[in-house]
């Protein structure tokens, strides 16, 4: 068995099967059998469906958000709005679900008709993490069971327990047997290899780190298995001389303080114009100092992070930054608690070269930069392997728009601290991943096309 652990107190919070490789092929068969009905059930069906679940899992908000808060540690205010998020992509794909697409033409040396149409791809293999355990899981339960696929899931071994809920409001709201089947395990790598090597599984849909997403993408090209990744990030966070600093502070805090900080989108690199950041830095340090950190169940707006040896790593990149020559101007105050706390943290003059800069922090640091040339900020900006989102705060809005769509990132918050949205397509570029997920993206990502070239004399 899998002890569940919250990481705010160290206390079990539950416990669930640790799964072998032999249940990870049971789930497939089920999978695979329940596969042709459900492919079959019309779309108009699996729609109330999943528009059940949404309204279920509403019904169900606070006990999911205690849930989440138990096993993953965030606070109630950020629980709260995952569980509403997740529920989203029930409602969108719902509406998604009866929209299939398609098109009718004559070819253009006549005689001929063709008729395109998008059929569900299979069995799809969903990984999640533990960041976001209702988010991650409902962005790919919801698209795959829309497009007419059944689905296995092994969510991450640190928070099961809302994947395993959300499959009950499922069950409850009718989806049959074998068309979702969860997996719960410390085997990882058991698991989700037997997957990719199963001939039944012909799409697996990834969200985590680039090193795991390369490990699966080779594993995936030996039976050439469609493929939707979205890896890690490096968000940098821009702020112009002529922006509204008061706003920007606004969204900075949501872009780097969301979950803690444990989150793909977070704002990882902060670029502010040396005529302002003196006064971006004060701002900004003093709604830091202000956060509260501890439990949920305190109140607290800053829960901890995953495990000690999360909290060893950012110290460390810390430490090391600071070592290079960067300063802590600003922390907030961390309780005496038995729990993986990191204060939240801002630095001044980090370099370039700095891990903090280079790699993806997932936690509550925020790492500060000058620049004072566009054509030097975009070309520093872009040095990263990593192109997931970035965030551009600036007063002229085609200045904005300029620097946004210059930056070699999948997604951009203009003067706003959140880019993810169910009706937008979701992704990155570079070594941050491929595919889309949410929008009409989503469901293709479940989907095969097929057109049949009819005689038409």
């Amino acid at each position: 068995m899998i002890k569940v652990l919250n990481p705010a107190d160290l206390s079990i919070v539950g416990e669930v099967p640790d799964g072998t490789t032999a249940d990870a092929t049971g789930a497939v068969d089920k999978a695979a059998k329940a596969f042709p009905a459900w492919a079959r059930t019309a779309p108009r069906a699996r729609s109330e469906i999943l528009h059940k679940t949404f309204e279920l899992m509403l019904r169900d908000r606070s006990r999911l958000a205690e849930l989440i808060s138990l096993e993953n540690g965030k606070s109630e205010a950020d629980a709260l709005a995952e569980v509403g998020y997740a529920a989203e992509f029930f409602r969108w794909f719902a509406e998604e679900a009866v929209r299939p697409g398609g098109d009718y033409g004559e070819a253009p040396a006549g005689g001929v008709r063709t008729l395109v149409t998008a059929k569900p791809i299979g069995v799809a293999a969903l990984v999640t993490p533990w960041n976001f355990p209702a988010a991650m899981a409902t962005r790919k339960i919801a698209p795959a069971l829309a497009a007419g696929c059944t689905a296995v899931l092994k969510p991450a071994a640190e928070t099961p327990l809302t994947a395993l809920a959300i499959a009950e409001l499922l069950t409850e709201a009718g989806v049959p047997a074998g068309v979702l089947n969860v997996v719960t395990t410390t085997d990882a790598a058991g698991v989700v290899s037997t997957w990719l090597a199963d001939s039944r599984v012909r799409v697996i849909s990834f969200t985590g780190s680039t090193p795991v997403g390369k490990t699966l993408l080779r594993q995936a090209a030996d039976r050439v298995v469609v493929t939707a990744m979205e890896l890690g990030g490096n968000a940098p966070f821009v702020v112009t001389e002529d922006a509204d600093l008061e706003k920007a502070v606004a969204g900075a805090m949501i872009a780097k303080f969301r979950n803690g900080g444990q989150a793909c989108t977070a704002a990882n690199r902060f670029y502010v114009h040396s005529a302002v950041a003196d006064e971006f830095t004060e701002l900004f340090g003093r709604e830091v100092e202000k956060l509260a950190v501890g439990p949920y169940s305190q109140g607290a707006q800053i829960g901890p992070l995953i495990s000690d040896t999360a909290v060893q790593r950012v110290t460390s990149v810390v430490d090391e930054a600071v070592a290079a020559g960067a300063r802590v101007t600003h922390q907030a105050a961390v309780p005496v608690a038995a729990g993986h706390f990191y204060p939240p943290t801002v630095l001044r003059d980090v370099p370039d070269d700095s891990t903090l800069f280079t790699e993806e922090i997932f936690g509550p640091v925020a790492s500060i930069a000058t620049w004072s040339d566009d054509d030097e900020l975009v070309a520093r900006v872009n040095e990263s392997e990593f192109g997931l989102a970035g965030y551009v705060y600036a007063g002229e809005l085609g200045r904005a728009i300029r620097i946004s769509e210059a930056l070699d990132v999948g997604m951009v918050g203009v003067n706003r601290g959140l880019v993810s949205d169910p009706s937008a397509p979701f992704g990155g570029v570079k070594q941050s991943g491929l595919g889309r997920e949410g929008a009409r993206d989503g469901l293709r990502e479940y989907q095969e096309t097929q057109y049949l070239s009819i005689d038409w004399p």
